[in-house]
């Protein structure tokens, strides 16, 4: 698999970047991603994020993270952080950066843990794909969870999007993107973005308490999940 995203970090880590990060979507026109967003201290972190990471406690899981950054604040806060990512680039950021515990693996290829906090930082539950999908990772996560442990994650409800006009069928907060850099493309992939209330509905159906924690004037939410 082509890995456009870590290519992206590390050129831009090592003052490399030579092009853009661009995300393709089947809604509108391509967007620049910003890859310096993947790079934020703790002064450029916006306060839905500062306010998710004070509530984490013991061993964490930051699952999809990226270039380290939330995993970096966490550690010098003392907490001990299993950082993971699929993209190989990625993960080699983060390492050079200074994460301690870097793991280069798909969520569904930890089986096993026992961790106190699992986190899923900027719509990281969105890896779930599809509302199906969701349901198929919160079984999963499960089983990576310590007693008396906790789900953290931000997501948003795009509604807005469609200005008025949400299409029929799959769910609207389905959403299949592509990333580019340098000219290469990814493979097109499904990220989801799930409103409050079908959160509520879902995770519930599958056997977890929500707490709804904080959200903002744009519908974007955090939300807190426990067994």
């Amino acid at each position: 698999m082509k890995d456009v995203l870590g290519n992206a970090l590390r050129d831009h880590y090592q003052q490399l970047q030579t092009g853009k990060l661009w995300i393709h979507n089947k809604y509108g026109a391509k967007e620049e991603m910003p890859v310096n967003v993947y790079f934020r201290k703790e002064e450029q972190m916006p306060e839905l994020e500062l306010a998710v990471l004070e509530l984490c406690r013991g061993h964490v899981l930051d699952i999809g993270a990226g270039a380290g950054s939330h995993a970096l604040y966490l550690q010098k806060k003392g907490l001990e952080v299993t950082a993971m990512d699929v993209s190989p680039g990625a993960v080699a950021v983060m390492e050079t950066r200074g994460v301690k515990q870097a793991l280069l693996k798909d969520i569904y290829e930890l089986q096993s843990g026992s961790y106190d906090t699992l986190l899923m930082l900027m719509n990281g539950i969105g890896l779930a794909g599809t509302v199906d999908g969701l349901r198929k990772l919160l079984q999963h996560l499960k089983l990576l969870l310590a007693p008396g442990g906790q789900l953290l994650f931000d997501s948003s409800d795009i509604a807005y999007l469609y200005e008025g006009n949400i299409p029929a069928g799959a769910y609207y907060g389905e959403i299949a993107y592509q990333y580019e850099y340098r000219k290469e493309k990814t493979d097109w992939f499904k990220w989801l973005y799930i409103d409050r209330q079908l959160l509520e509905t879902v995770a519930t159906e599958e056997g977890w308490k929500v707490e709804l924690l904080f959200e903002d004037d744009y519908d974007q939410y955090v939300a807190r999940l426990t067994l």
